[in-house]
């Protein structure tokens, strides 16, 4: 789950280090204010938001346990921890 987390997290900062890198190339303050302007966050916010969106849509797309799957839990078989599986 932190995983997925971290994942998204990443995704939404990838506008936002994108910007900064434009910014170091620009030989441009990165650490000004002013080059940081209300709108542009909010640009950055928006483009960063579809993004999430876009990675949800994939990650459920193609992850996850094939279709009509039934998951059996992992088990103890003579003993012997059995892990969880798919069929």
């Amino acid at each position: 789950m932190i995983r997925t987390v971290l994942t998204e997290v990443g995704v939404f900062l990838i506008p936002f280090a994108a910007y900064a890198i434009f910014l170091i190339a620009t030989r441009s303050g990165v650490t000004v204010p002013a080059s940081w302007p209300l709108h542009m966050l909010a640009k950055l916010t928006l483009g960063a938001l579809l993004l999430v969106i876009v990675s949800f849509i994939l990650l459920a797309e193609y992850t996850g346990a094939p279709a009509n799957s039934t998951y059996v839990p992992a088990h103890i078989e003579n003993g012997r921890l059995v892990p969880g599986v798919e069929k």
